[in-house]
C-alpha cells in the first residue's frame, strides 16, 4: 500500500517540485488547490487534514509570500501564514500524521552580519516575516513534535524562476540588468528542500527549528546574479557576460515593504543531523540555471 502525503502549496515554487519528487519516490500525494481549500480560511486546512486520516505526513509549502502584499494585506497574511499552519498543526495532533513546514529566513533579526543558527534572535521588520514567526509560535504550541524548516531566496524550479534563473531570462532577452548589493542571505534549491522534507518525514525524532539553505558565506543578490550569469555564459547560453549596476536597497523605489538585511543562514545543525554536507550557494545557483536552459531549449523544441 502506498504511503500517502498531503502537500499544501503544491502548486509553488517549492511545492510543485516536492510534489513531483513525492511522487517519484512512490508516495500517493493529495494537493489541495486554492478552491478547495482556502486558507484565508483556516478551518478548511484542518478539515482537509482530517478529512484524510489516512495520510501519514502533512507539509505546508504555502504562504502568501510577497513582503508588498503582505504589507497591505496582514489580515490575509496572519490567516494564511500562521492561522492555517497553526490549524494544520493542530489537526495533525488528532490524526498522528508527521507535520513538515516551510519557513522563512525573513524571521530573522536581520541587523547584524553573519551566519544566523537556529538559536539567532528573531525580529522580523515586515508584516511577512511577523505572520511566518507567529505561524511557527502556533505550529510549535499546537503539535511540539513538528518540524519547520526556515529556507530563504528559493531557486531550481524552472517553471517558477527564482532570482538566479530570472536574472538569466532577462540577460537573454537583452534587458537591462541590476542587482542589490547590500542585502544578504543565501539561495536554497528546490531539490534540496525536497528531498530534506522526505527524509524528515521518516525522522520523528527531530522536531522544533531547522534551518535550511546552502552552505557558503552570505551573498548579495549582486552575487547571486553575477554566479547566474556566469554559469549561463560558461553553459553556452550567453555568448558574452553582460554588465549588471549595483543597486541599494534604499534606492529602489517599488519596494512597499522594509526588507531584512543580514538574514543568511547556518544549517549545520541539520547537515549533522543527517549525515551530509548540504550544496554550495555556487552549486545550488548552477544547478538551478543549468535546469532553466534546459527547460528554455525543450519548450523552444
Amino acid at each position: 500500500m502506498k504511503r500517502r502525503i498531503i502537500i499544501f502549496g503544491a502548486s509553488g515554487r517549492a511545492g510543485e517540485v516536492l510534489l513531483n519528487t513525492a511522487r517519484k519516490a512512490g508516495w500517493e500525494t493529495l494537493s489541495p488547490a486554492h478552491e478547495e481549500c482556502n486558507l484565508l480560511h483556516p478551518g478548511a486546512a484542518a478539515g482537509y487534514v482530517l478529512a484524510h486520516t489516512e495520510a501519514e505526513a502533512v507539509v505546508n509549502c504555502a504562504a502568501m509570500a510577497s513582503p508588498d502584499v503582505c504589507e497591505f494585506d496582514a489580515f490575509g497574511a496572519h490567516m494564511v501564514n500562521a492561522s492555517s499552519p497553526g490549524e494544520m498543526a493542530l489537526a495533525c495532533r488528532h490524526t498522528g500524521a508527521r507535520f513538515v513546514h516551510l519557513s522563512t529566513d525573513y524571521v530573522l533579526d536581520s541587523r547584524r552580519a553573519g551566519l544566523k543558527d537556529e538559536t539567532a534572535p528573531c525580529k522580523p521588520c515586515n508584516i511577512y516575516g511577523m505572520s511566518k514567526l507567529e505561524g511557527e509560535r502556533q505550529i510549535l504550541e499546537a503539535l511540539p513534535e513538528s518540524l519547520i524548516l526556515r529556507v530563504s531566496w528559493i531557486c531550481g524550479n524552472p517553471h517558477r524562476p527564482g532570482f538566479p534563473e530570472t536574472i538569466v531570462a532577462r540577460a537573454l532577452r537583452g534587458e537591462p540588468l541590476s542587482a542589490i548589493v547590500d542585502k544578504f542571505s543565501l539561495p536554497t534549491h528546490t531539490r534540496d528542500i525536497a528531498a530534506t522534507i522526505l527524509e524528515c518525514i521518516d525522522k520523528p525524532e527531530e522536531s522544533g527549528i531547522l534551518h535550511l539553505c546552502s552552505r557558503g558565506e552570505p551573498m548579495s543578490w549582486y552575487d547571486i546574479g553575477s554566479i547566474a550569469l556566469q554559469c549561463a555564459h560558461e553553459l553556452g547560453a550567453l555568448n558574452e557576460l553582460p554588465s549588471v549596476t549595483p543597486q541599494h536597497l534604499a534606492d529602489v523605489s517599488f519596494f512597499r515593504a522594509r526588507r531584512p538585511v543580514h538574514t543568511a543562514m547556518n544549517s549545520s545543525r541539520l547537515n549533522q543531523i543527517f549525515g551530509r554536507s548540504s550544496s554550495t550557494a555556487h552549486d545550488a545557483i548552477r544547478r538551478a540555471v543549468k535546469d532553466f536552459l534546459q527547460t528554455l531549449r525543450t519548450e523552444e523544441g
